[in-house]
C-alpha cells in the first residue's frame, strides 16, 4: 500500500523533523521526503512558526498499525495532551492517504501539501 504522511512541529522544529526521518526510514525504507517547509500557524493562537513536510512511502502494513507507528514516534518526540492544549506540537505525523482513499481532505488544499506531493 501507498501511505502519504505530513510531519509538523512547532518546538525544536528541525530536531524533531529529523527524529522523525530518522524514525520513519528506520520503518520504511523507501520512503521519500519532500523539503522542509515553515508555515504560519493555521489555527493556534500561539504564533510559533511550524515546519512541515510530507512523505510517502510503500508498506504491507495496514492503516491501523501505520498510525500506531506514527503515534509511537510522536510520543518519542515528547509529544504530550497537555502541551496540544498549550498549543505545543513537538511533532505531529499524520496520515493524509493510503491508496487513494484520503483522511483528511482539508489538508489537501494547503499550499505546502500541495508543493511537497508536487516534488515526491
Amino acid at each position: 500500500m501507498v501511505y502519504t504522511i505530513c510531519i509538523g512541529s512547532n518546538e525544536h522544529r528541525k530536531d524533531n523533523l529529523a527524529l522523525a526521518r530518522k524514525r520513519l526510514s528506520e520503518l520504511f525504507p523507501d520512503i521519500r521526503f519532500s523539503a522542509e517547509v515553515d508555515t504560519k500557524p493555521l489555527f493556534f493562537r500561539r504564533q510559533a512558526l511550524f515546519t512541515n513536510q510530507v512523505a510517502r512511502f510503500i508498506s504491507d502494513y495496514d492503516t491501523d498499525e501505520v498510525i500506531l507507528r506514527l503515534k509511537n514516534i510522536e510520543r518519542e518526540a515528547g509529544r504530550t495532551p497537555e502541551e496540544k492544549e498549550r498549543e505545543i506540537v513537538r511533532l505531529d505525523i499524520d496520515l493524509l492517504a493510503c491508496d487513494g482513499k484520503v483522511y483528511k481532505p482539508e489538508d489537501w488544499k494547503r499550499d505546502y501539501i500541495v508543493r511537497g506531493l508536487e516534488e515526491l
